[in-house]
């Protein structure tokens, strides 16, 4: 097969034949470096690429398949992380400019089991300022180009903006991303990829840079269902620095994962939330629920106890107190070069009373107990990922958000799985959402294989 070829083969095939012997991890890590290399400085993905690190673990990866020591099927495979997940002795900026040489004293959780899974990270990623912001957009640093399309700089999704680009160009086969209002979903859906909002404590924050701990989760961002539960399965797990990892049980969710979707209940959105999508999104949106119809599964209507702008609210609200605590000194600092749309959201939590919130956390409580009462029988919620495929970044109005359909599921504490369902003009891709129960990962990821196996819209490439 040819470098690009090679570049798009899913990890679960990829690991076959690195353990097979029929492909090199040297030779794997050469056709990303060189993708890197030859794209990278127009489509501006990677903060930091770690080439001369990854070429000698490829090579003690090489010899220890071959002399029968691999550790695991992943061993081998390459992987980019977000620029939160902190590496000792790495750089870590959490896109702030005035972070730009800061280095980590310590090593995130989820960092160190990719290693020991025999993962080879290719470096760190760009993300929105403090990861707050779902345009994708930066001020300062620099805003990934969207490879959807090569004329027009486009929204590429953020915060997790440069872990969906890479992944989508093909510069890694899978990226780490983190989620607080839809921070992989929404680059997942714009990207044309596949993203995976995990429940809290599911994989562990240990060393990733917070921005509302009440609502930060990490998740695995990769072209296919398959490989994003595989990438799923290898962070999660209790950790002792983490304290809301202790009480969960491992939960693999691949023997279930291609049990199809027949028998399952799944809810379409209520029919006040289709005014906010555009038409070529509503048409994807219902096609990709008659097509799980047709494959088994019972669509359902549901009748919400609130809207999702109503969530949203609140979500925001909890999301700009904790994360100017964190951030306060350098929010406050205007010497401090700051993104422009960046600290206003941020400094919108200095307005924020001890006792509004508290009444959001309480009301979180409340509506999650609605919530779960109105899904009571029901599998997944199916709701388009975004209102829009990705816009213009000269038409983006930085003072809304593009969260809609997310942000609901940070704050009630779900999981949610985004996947291509379609394309709009141009070929830009639009995007499924299927929202499951806290800690079911396993359906969100079972309902999504079954979509997947039945279409080929994530097999689609970004023009070359």
């Amino acid at each position: 097969m040819t470098s690009t070829d090679l570049a798009f083969v899913p990890v679960h095939e990829l690991s076959r034949h690195l353990m097979a012997r029929r492909i090199s991890p040297v030779e794997v890590i050469e056709t990303y470096l060189d993708r890197i290399a030859a794209q990278d400085p127009r489509l501006h993905a990677f903060v930091e690429v770690y080439a001369d690190e990854a070429r000698l673990a490829a090579r003690g990866a090489e010899a220890a398949i071959r002399s029968g020591h691999a550790v695991g099927p992943l061993h081998g495979i390459p992987v980019a992380l977000k620029d939160l997940v902190e590496i000792e002795g790495k750089v870590v900026t959490g896109g702030c400019e005035a972070w730009r040489e800061r280095r980590a004293t310590r090593t995130a959780t989820l960092a160190r089991r990719l290693v020991a899974h025999g993962m080879i990270v290719l470096g760190k990623t760009h993300t929105v300022e403090f990861a707050m912001g779902g345009w994708g957009t930066n001020s300062v640093r620099g805003t990934p180009w969207n490879p959807w399309d090569p004329a027009r700089a486009r929204t590429p999704g953020g915060s997790s903006s440069g872990s969906g680009v890479a992944v989508a160009a093909a510069l890694a086969p899978w990226a780490v991303g983190t989620d607080t209002g839809g921070s992989v979903r929404l680059p997942a859906s714009w990207c044309g990829i596949t993203g995976l909002k995990t429940t809290i404590g599911r994989i562990s924050t240990y060393g990733v840079l917070p921005l509302s701990p009440t609502l930060d989760t990490p998740g695995p961002m990769a072209r296919s269902v398959e490989d994003v539960a595989l990438l799923y399965c290898a962070m999660q797990g209790a950790d002792p620095l983490d304290p809301r990892t202790q009480r969960l049980p491992f939960t693999d969710p691949m023997p279930q994962l291609r049990r199809g979707v027949r028998g399952l209940r799944l809810a379409r959105m209520p029919e006040a939330e289709r005014q906010h999508a555009g038409a070529e999104v509503l048409a994807a949106y219902d096609a990709s629920l008659a097509e799980l119809a047709r494959l088994g599964a019972e669509i359902v209507t549901i009748d919400l106890p609130f809207s999702f702008s109503d969530v949203a609210a609140s979500n925001l609200l909890i999301m700009a107190a904790e994360s100017y605590v964190i951030l306060r000194e350098l929010v406050d600092d205007e010497r401090s070069p700051l993104d422009p749309h960046v600290r206003p959201r941020i400094a919108a939590g200095r307005d924020v009373s001890a006792r509004a919130y508290i009444e959001a956390l309480h009301s979180r409580a409340e509506m999650k107990r609605r919530f779960a009462a109105a899904f009571d029988g029901i599998d997944a919620l199916l709701t388009p990922t975004t209102a829009t495929t990705a816009l213009p970044l000269d038409e983006v109005d930085q003072t809304k958000a593009p969260s809609h359909y997310t942000r609901f599921g940070n704050f009630l504490d779900l999981c949610a799985l985004a996947l291509p369902d379609g394309s709009g003009a141009g070929g830009l891709p639009t995007s499924l959402q299927v929202v499951c129960r806290g800690y079911d990962e396993a359906t969100a990821l079972r309902i999504g294989w079954a979509w997947q196996n039945a279409t080929d819209w994530h097999l689609r490439r970004p023009p070359q």
